[in-house]
């Protein structure tokens, strides 16, 4: 975060136009602490309420960013100033949302060369942003995820909608397209172990990134034959014959390897069933905006890799497709619109954790690291190295139809199954149907949805 110390000269009055405020930033600063009223800002019920508001942080920080941009130091370097006093880091969930976008922002001018007297700013003084990194073991990353239904909405819709699609099929194919190594899994075998005419032969296939690829935490701290020999010793104890492989495979070339891989197993897996389980992944293919085609693939570059990703999977005919992803569009090619999706959907996971995790606890800086982690991505990054592109439910289902597969929506018993793991958590989450779709909800606001789909 970018340090001030109480000697250094505050930066003059800086006239706010767009917000029609005029602030004496020449007054003492307050407590990081106890933020307080700046003077000069109208405390009418007409104004904006409170300088410490969300809505206010907000445009300040699209002011802020609009100079960056505009490589106008002066005028960034005095927002900085205010929102470094009014965001401290270890404030309320406005406040550190507020504090992971500066930080993002001044890391992307430092990235940029825009106002380099900032630079010095993105020396990155919190160590608390290297969380990210944290390698978990299994046991640890399981628990972790059960934290939140963020993950865990989609794992038991999907597993439910799997459950049924494969009923009496004697092998099944489950291709996990996830970001959370393969921690879904163990309750997807437990669930087939309890087939009334005995478990399939298990066939789990993932894709493992190259070393350059840029993994989003939680990080696995675990080899992935490590992770497969688990895997297969806990089918094991539940009497499932289970293959486990690993293809090397990226979604940044729309997964072109696993793809053919896929196809040319399937010329010798008659009869089997094939799932394709898309947990959080397929917003790292790149979209339109991103026009990072793989040099390996001979196409116009206003085609989408998503759409090529689509297209494939849809030839291999799988017997089920599920699409589980954040409800949120981060694809906008101009940083404040990025900044202004981000700030208004990921308020959720910072509001979120205040009732589940203790101020200061470990688990608690490792999620808002990963938070953080994500932020930045959207706002300091850009072309291939911006990963983080998310598309909302109705882009994605419009993506899918035209791909040739049409929805079949969950049954009552993916609904039981999702409503009885949000019971586990706190009163803020909720479930919501839209038309075929299940969608998690946290005070109202969408989070995350699942889809499921078949070929048309």
């Amino acid at each position: 975060m970018m340090q001030f110390t109480e000697s250094a000269p505050p930066p003059p009055p800086l006239n706010l136009s767009g917000l029609g405020l005029c602030l004496d930033l020449t007054a003492p600063r307050a407590p990081l602490h106890r933020p307080r009223p700046w003077p000069g800002f109208p405390t009418s019920a007409k104004s904006l309420g409170s300088f410490n508001a969300a809505g206010c942080m907000e445009q300040l920080l699209v002011h802020c960013a609009n100079a960056v941009e505009a490589n106008d130091a002066t005028l960034a370097q005095q927002l900085l100033w205010v929102l470094h006093n009014i965001a401290p880091p270890d404030g309320d969930s406005s406040q550190r949302l507020s504090a992971a976008c500066l930080h993002a922002l001044i890391t992307r001018a430092s990235r940029t060369g825009s106002c380099k007297m900032l630079t010095v700013a993105a020396a990155r003084a919190d160590a608390d942003l290297s969380l990210h990194t944290h390698r978990f073991s299994a046991v640890d990353l399981a628990s972790f995820i059960d934290l939140t239904p963020w993950h865990r909405f989609g794992y038991s819709a999907a597993n439910a909608a799997i459950a049924e699609a494969v009923e009496g099929f004697p092998a099944v194919h489950i291709v996990d397209l996830g970001t959370t190594y393969c921690m879904q899994i163990p309750t997807l075998i437990d669930l087939l172990a309890s087939r009334p005419e005995g478990p399939p032969i298990l066939r789990i296939t993932i894709p493992s990134p190259t070393a350059t690829t840029a993994l989003p935490p939680p990080i696995l701290g675990l080899s992935y034959d490590e992770l497969g020999a688990r895997l297969l010793n806990f089918a094991r104890s539940k009497n499932v014959a289970m293959e486990f492989q690993v293809i090397p495979s990226n979604p940044a070339d729309a997964f072109d390897t696993l793809i053919e891989q896929l196809r040319v197993q399937q010329l010798v897996s008659e009869g089997e069933a094939l799932i394709v389980n898309c947990q959080m992944m397929l917003h790292y293919i790149p979209d339109e905006t991103a026009c990072a085609i793989s040099s390996t693939m001979s196409m116009p570059s206003s085609i989408s890799l998503r759409t090529v990703f689509l297209k494939a999977l849809r030839s291999l005919e799988p017997t089920l497709v599920t699409l589980v992803d954040e409800d949120a569009d981060f694809t906008a090619s101009d940083v404040v619109g990025r900044l202004r999706a981000a700030f208004n959907y990921l308020w959720i996971p910072y509001d979120a954790v205040d009732t589940f995790l203790p101020k200061g606890s470990e688990q608690r800086r490792w999620y808002e690291a990963g938070v953080r982690w994500k932020i930045e991505n959207v706002i300091a990054h850009e072309g291939l190295e911006r990963v983080e592109r998310q598309e909302p439910k109705g882009r994605w289902a419009q993506r899918v139809r035209a791909a040739g597969f049409r929805g079949v929506g969950f049954g009552e018993e993916a609904v039981g199954e999702v409503k009885a793991m949000l019971d586990e958590h706190s009163a803020g989450w909720g479930l919501k149907r839209e038309e075929e779709d299940l969608v998690l909800t946290w005070k109202g606001h969408n989070v995350v949805f699942a889809t499921a789909w078949v070929p048309s």
